[in-house]
């Protein structure tokens, strides 16, 4: 297997739905499956599959398909999912908590090793096994156990100036749903924006013209 240079975000974006519907064709015991049989479960088209799988070298055999367990494996390991990134977690409101809760980090890549929030008053609090950590001992936790990614769950208005703190402290990956966008700020990181509101808007859009 063979990881090109050149994969377009397209592809990469389309590469956690793919292992999604490999881990339920595994949970349903099949073994192989043909591009088009798997076109149709997602609503790709089989031309598209191929396409974007032969970025990486390509895993199907004419006639045969693709092998379900070796697929899943391998799309894995592309995506890095035993990597284990030490994460930390900022914001521990209503939603920090709620990722903290259901997000299962491990099995995506990452280790979550620590819970900051600002109000020093639910400091020692536990989430999901991890304890919440005041903003105060952030510098200090980070120098001692180098996290590299942090989850962002603050007000826009506090994004930036945090953000610089992380990134000054190692971090270089985000997951950020600090409805800021804060790449042009930070190019030597790398951010995946969430924005919940603009998910629900084109839904909103799609209903509407329907």
């Amino acid at each position: 297997m063979a990881k090109s240079e050149n994969v377009s975000i397209a592809v990469i974006k389309r590469l956690p739905r793919y292992y999604r519907y490999l881990a339920e064709l595994k949970r349903e015991g099949i073994v192989r499956i043909s591009s088009r049989e798997l076109s149709s479960r997602m609503g790709l088209t089989a031309s598209q599959i191929r396409q974007d799988l032969n970025c990486f070298g390509g895993f199907g055999q004419q006639g045969y398909g693709y092998n379900i367990d070796m697929l899943y494996i391998e799309i894995g390991r592309i995506l890095g999912v035993d990597s284990g990134y030490k994460t930390v977690l900022i914001g521990a409101g209503n939603l920090g908590k709620a990722i903290a809760t259901h997000m299962n980090f491990a099995e995506r890549g990452f280790n979550l090793i620590g819970i900051f929030d600002r109000n020093e008053a639910i400091a020692g609090q536990m989430i999901n096994g991890i304890p919440v950590h005041p903003m105060s001992a952030l510098d200090d936790f980070c120098k001692d156990n180098k996290p590299v990614v942090a989850v962002l769950c603050i007000p826009p208005e506090n994004a930036e100036a945090i953000t610089a703190s992380l990134v000054a402290l190692g971090i270089t990956g985000f997951w950020n749903f600090s409805h800021r966008d804060l790449s042009a700020k930070f190019p030597e990181a790398v951010f995946e924006n969430v924005h919940l509101s603009d998910s629900l808007m084109t839904l909103c859009y799609q209903v509407k013209n329907d």
